[in-house]
C-alpha cells in the first residue's frame, strides 16, 4: 500500500492524479466558439464582480529520484529567490493564529536529494513561473480591466495555500507579480492542518476516500497495457522491480529535470510521450469505478467553497463585501479532479503554474449572474452551459453532482458504507 499522505495526498505536487478519454476539453476556439459567444454575449454587457484563481505551484525539485539511474544534482543554489519576488508576508492558520504543524513538509525534509536539496522544494524557475502568472493576472485585472487596486490590500485579496513550503512560496511570488511588490498591508497566507485540508484530495483526513482508492492505487501498475509498458521501461532504465517505481514517479523526476536543464537518462528520450500518457492514464483510472463519489470526496468541499464565495458576493451581506479576489495555491492533484468535475480535462498533466480561474459577472441590464471559467488563460465552454458566460444556475446544476458542504463531507469521510444523498 502506498503512503497516502505523501503519494495520494499530493504526488506530483503532493501528486496523485486522474481518467479515460471520456473527458475531453472543450476549449473555445478563437474562430468559432469564442467569436460566437462574444457576438451573443459581448463582454460590455457584463460587470466583473469576483475572481477566484486555483493554481498549481511552480517548478520544484522531484519528490523522489528514479533509483539506479543517472542522478541529477539538485544544488541548493537552484532554490534561490529572485529579488523581485520578495514581499512582506506572514503564514497563519485560517483564523489568523499561528501556522499549523506541517507533517507533509516534515516528511520531505527527512530526505535529501543528490546535491543537497530537499524533495518537493520550489526552485528559482518555479518562483519566476508564479511571478509571471501574477503578471498575467495583473494585465487582465488591473491594466486591461481596472478591477483590482494596483497595490495589494487585504480587504480586496484573500490568499490561502496548502501548508507546504512550495505552495506558500508560490502564492508569495504570484502576489509579487500581480502587485509588483506594492502593498499597503502585510500579505497573510492562510493555511490549515493536514487533517482538514480541502485544497487537495485528502487521503489522510478522509477515511472513505482512502478506503475507495487504496485498492485502486495498489492495482494501477498491474493493469493491462500499463503493466507491460512499465516492465519494458524499467528494464530499459535498469531499475529493479522491487524498487516499486511507477509512471507517475518517472514522470515527476523526468519533468523536473527537463524544466531545470538537468541530465535525463538517454533511454527516456524515446519513452517521453509514453511516460506522459501512462502517468495521465494512471491518474484517470484512479477515479474508476465510482468516479462521481471519488470526485466528491476529492474536491467536493473545495467546489462548495468556490460556489459559496460566489453566493456571498451576490448577497453582499458579509463583512468582507469588498473582497474581489480569492487565491488558492494548490497542486496538480487538485486541478485534475476539478477539471474532471467541470468536464474540461484535456488528458494532459497540468503544467507547473497552471491555473483554473472562475470569474463572477452580473448582467448590467438584468442583474443575472454568470460564471466564466478559464484554464491556463484559455476561456472554456463548460458542457451543460449555454455559453462561455454560463448562467449561475446552470453552473451550479452541473457541479451539483460533486459539491459537498463541510458537514456532509465530514460525515461521508468518516463512513465506510455506500454513498448517501448529500
Amino acid at each position: 500500500m502506498r503512503n497516502f499522505l505523501t503519494k495520494a495526498g499530493l504526488l506530483g505536487s503532493v501528486s496523485v492524479a486522474l481518467g479515460s478519454m471520456w473527458w475531453s476539453q472543450q476549449k473555445t476556439e478563437s474562430d468559432t466558439c469564442s467569436s460566437d459567444a462574444a457576438a451573443a454575449s459581448p463582454a460590455s454587457l457584463y460587470e466583473l464582480k469576483l475572481v477566484q484563481v486555483l493554481f498549481r505551484h511552480g517548478a520544484r525539485t522531484p519528490l523522489k529520484s528514479m533509483p539506479d539511474v543517472l542522478e541529477a544534482r539538485w544544488d541548493p543554489t537552484l532554490l534561490e529567490a529572485p529579488p523581485h519576488t520578495h514581499i512582506n508576508y506572514t503564514v497563519t492558520d485560517l483564523k489568523g493564529g499561528p501556522r499549523p504543524t506541517a507533517p507533509v513538509e516534515d516528511s520531505y525534509r527527512r530526505n535529501t536529494l543528490s546535491g543537497g536539496s530537499f524533495p518537493g522544494q520550489l526552485t528559482t524557475v518555479g518562483m519566476q513561473q508564479l511571478y509571471e502568472l501574477g503578471q498575467r493576472l495583473r494585465n487582465r485585472y488591473i491594466e486591461e480591466t481596472p478591477f483590482l487596486s494596483p497595490t495589494f490590500t487585504s480587504a480586496e485579496v484573500y490568499v490561502r495555500s496548502t501548508n507546504i513550503v512550495r505552495t506558500i512560496e508560490s502564492a508569495k511570488c504570484l502576489i509579487a507579480g500581480l502587485f509588483q511588490q506594492k502593498q499597503k498591508d502585510i500579505v497573510s497566507i492562510l493555511t490549515t492542518e493536514a487533517e482538514s485540508e480541502i485544497l487537495y484530495p485528502n487521503y489522510h483526513g478522509c477515511k472513505l476516500l482512502k478506503v475507495l482508492s487504496g485498492p485502486r492505487w495498489a492495482e494501477l501498475s498491474t493493469l493491462p497495457g500499463i503493466a507491460s509498458d512499465l516492465q519494458s521501461i524499467l528494464s530499459a532504465l535498469g531499475i529493479a522491480a522491487h524498487q516499486h517505481v511507477d509512471f507517475i514517479l518517472i514522470r515527476d523526476d523526468m519533468v523536473a529535470r527537463e524544466t531545470h536543464g538537468l541530465p535525463i537518462p538517454p533511454v527516456l528520450n524515446s519513452w517521453r510521450n509514453k511516460v506522459e500518457d501512462r502517468a495521465v492514464d494512471m491518474m484517470c483510472r484512479l477515479y474508476e469505478p465510482s468516479k462521481s463519489e471519488k470526485l466528491q470526496l476529492s474536491v467536493g468541499s473545495l467546489l462548495h467553497l468556490l460556489l459559496d464565495n460566489i453566493e456571498k458576493k451576490l448577497q453582499d451581506s458579509s463583512a468582507e463585501a469588498n473582497r474581489k479576489l480569492f487565491l488558492y495555491s494548490a497542486h496538480d492533484t487538485t486541478l485534475i479532479p476539478c477539471l474532471m468535475a467541470l468536464e474540461i480535462y484535456d488528458m494532459k498533466w497540468p503544467p507547473y503554474a497552471a491555473d483554473i480561474t472562475l470569474e463572477l459577472h452580473q448582467h448590467r441590464q438584468t442583474g443575472d449572474a454568470f460564471v466564466k471559467v478559464s484554464y491556463i488563460g484559455q476561456d472554456q465552454l463548460i458542457p451543460g452551459c449555454s455559453g462561455v458566460y454560463c448562467p449561475l444556475q446552470e453552473f451550479k446544476k452541473l457541479l451539483s453532482a460533486y459539491t459537498l458542504n463541510p458537514e456532509v463531507y465530514v460525515t461521508r469521510c468518516n463512513s465506510t458504507g455506500g454513498p448517501t444523498e448529500p
